[in-house]
C-alpha cells in the first residue's frame, strides 16, 4: 500500500535560509533513491540534495528562489509500501546519506566540482573528459552553474566560462552545455572551449595580396570526416621496406609478355594481393569496433579501398572481393574505377564496405608519411616511391658484398584500440616478405 511522505531539508551544517535556485522534479516524477530533487545555494557554497526515497512525486512545496532551512518540507511523495519498508530496514538514516555528498563547492576547492552525481542505474558511457589542466580551473569554479552541471560539464570537457546561461539570473543549465557542444563540434573552430583553442580569426589582406578559393565539396566531406577519423583513433604508425626487386622485374616481363591485351599490371595490383596474405593471416586487421566501441567485427570477406587523387579532391573507393580476382583482374577494375573517379562518377556504396586501404604515392614521390586510418576500418597502408639502394647480403661462405636492390617503403598506419604495436610490426614484416617473394602471394 502507498504511503505520502514529505522530503526534507536534511542536515546541510551551519546554513540557515539556503536560497533553492534549482528543482530538478516536476509533480510525477519517478524518483529513485539519490536522485536529485533540488540544488541550494548560499553566499559560499552550492549543494544538491538527493531522494532519501524511491516512489513518485505528488507535489512539489518550493519554489526557486525560496529561502529553505534543515527540517523544512521539499515535495511531498508517493512511496511504494516496499520501499517504505526496505527505508526502514536500512541501517544509516536517509539524513546522513545526504551528509555524505561534499557539501560544498568553492573557488578554493575546485576538486569538489568532480563529485560524482547520485543516479539510480549505471550511467550510459560518455566522452572521457578532456585533461584536466586543459580548462582554466579558476574560471570554472565561478561559473554560475550547479554541481550536476559542472559534473556534466567536466565530462564534455566543456569550459563553463565560456558559455552563457539561460537560467535565473544567468545560470548554465545543462541544455546550455549541450547547445554549447553542438555548436563547438559543427562549427569551423572545432574544440572551441573543449579544451582547445579556437583559431583566430584573421585579415590576411594586411599582408599582403590574397585570392580566396572556395572548398570543392569532396574537400569539405574528405576534411570532416579525415578529422573526424584522426580524432577520434589513437593512431600508430609502423614504418618498414619491401625489397622489390624481383618482383618489379617480374611485373615488366608480365606486361612484356601481355601487351597485345592492354592490360598493365602495376605495382597497386601486386599489393593488394600481398594485403589480401596479410589479411588471411592477421584477421585482426580486417575487422571494425562496434559503435560501443565494446566489440570488434571480424569481416569474412576481404574489400580494399583505393586513395584516389583526382580533381576535385581525394576519394577512396572500394575494390571488392580482393581475394577472389586475379592480378589482371585487379588492375583493370583499378584502371576503371579510377576513371569513374576522374569523372565524378562514383556512388556513395562504392566508397563503403572497406575491409583497409591503400594510399599509395609511388608515381610522386616521398620516402615516408603517415596516412590517416579510413574508419570505421583499423588499418591503412602508405607506399612512397621505391628507390634504388645499396644492400649488405652474405653468400654461404660468410662473404658478403653491397649490391644495388629495389626498396619500397611502407607506412602502415592502424587503431591502437585494436591493434597493439607488436602485431603492427609483425603485419608489416610480413608484408615485407610476401612482397620480396611472389611466390608467397600463392600461400
Amino acid at each position: 500500500m502507498a504511503e505520502i511522505k514529505d522530503i526534507l531539508v536534511p542536515d546541510i551544517g551551519d546554513f540557515e535560509g539556503v536560497e533553492v535556485i534549482e528543482i530538478m522534479v516536476s509533480q510525477g516524477d519517478a524518483l529513485a533513491v539519490e536522485d536529485p530533487i533540488v540544488s541550494l545555494e548560499s553566499d559560499k557554497a552550492a549543494m544538491e540534495i538527493p531522494s532519501p526515497e524511491a516512489g513518485v512525486v505528488k507535489e512539489v512545496k518550493v519554489n526557486i528562489g525560496d529561502k529553505v532551512s534543515q527540517g523544512d518540507v521539499l515535495i511531498s511523495m508517493e512511496v511504494s509500501a516496499a520501499a517504505a519498508d526496505a527505508s526502514e530496514a536500512d541501517d544509516t538514516p536517509a539524513a546522513d546519506t545526504a551528509q555524505t555528498e561534499p557539501p560544498a563547492e568553492t573557488p578554493e576547492a575546485p576538486a569538489a566540482e568532480a563529485e560524482t552525481a547520485p543516479t539510480s542505474a549505471p550511467a550510459a558511457p560518455r566522452t572521457p573528459p578532456l585533461p584536466a589542466e586543459t580548462i582554466d580551473n579558476m574560471a570554472f569554479s565561478k561559473a554560475h552553474a550547479s554541481p550536476s552541471v559542472r559534473k556534466f560539464a567536466r565530462e564534455l570537457g566543456a569550459d563553463l566560462s565560456q558559455i552563457q546561461g539561460s537560467g535565473r539570473k544567468g545560470r548554465i543549465l545543462k541544455e546550455d552545455v549541450k547547445a554549447f557542444v553542438k555548436k563547438a563540434m559543427t562549427s569551423g573552430n572545432t574544440g572551441a572551449g573543449l579544451g582547445v583553442a579556437p583559431m583566430p580569426e584573421i585579415d590576411f589582406s594586411q599582408f599582403g595580396e590574397i585570392e580566396t578559393q572556395p572548398l570543392t565539396k569532396i574537400n569539405k566531406l574528405t576534411g570532416q570526416f579525415l578529422h573526424r577519423n584522426w580524432v577520434t583513433a589513437p593512431h600508430v604508425t609502423q614504418f618498414d621496406e619491401a625489397d622489390v626487386t624481383e618482383l618489379e622485374a617480374f611485373r615488366k616481363q608480365l606486361n612484356a609478355e601481355n601487351k597485345d591485351s592492354g592490360v598493365k599490371v602495376t605495382m597497386l595490383a601486386f599489393l593488394m594481393k600481398a594485403l589480401v596474405s596479410a589479411l588471411k593471416e592477421f584477421p585482426r586487421f580486417n575487422s571494425s569496433l562496434d559503435n560501443s566501441g565494446e566489440n570488434l567485427i571480424l569481416k569474412k570477406y576481404i574489400h580494399i579501398g583505393v586513395a584516389m587523387d583526382t580533381p576535385a579532391g581525394l576519394v577512396v573507393p572500394v575494390i571488392r572481393d580482393c581475394d577472389r580476382k586475379s592480378l589482371t583482374e585487379l588492375a583493370e577494375e583499378v584502371v576503371a574505377t579510377s576513371v569513374r573517379a576522374r569523372e565524378k562518377k562514383l556512388s556513395p556504396a562504392d566508397m563503403q564496405g572497406g575491409s583497409i586501404s591503400i594510399s599509395s604515392l609511388g608515381g610522386i614521390g616521398g620516402t615516408a608519411f603517415t596516412p590517416i586510418v579510413n574508419s570505421p576500418e583499423v588499418a591503412i597502408l602508405g607506399v612512397s616511391r621505391a628507390q634504388m639502394k645499396p644492400v649488405y647480403q652474405q653468400n654461404d661462405k660468410g662473404e658478403g658484398e653491397f649490391v644495388p636492390r629495389l626498396i619500397l617503403p611502407l607506412s602502415l598506419s592502424y587503431d591502437h584500440r585494436v591493434i597493439d604495436g607488436a602485431d603492427g610490426a609483425r603485419f608489416t614484416t610480413f608484408l615485407s616478405k610476401v612482397l620480396s617473394d611472389t611466390r608467397r602471394l600463392l600461400l
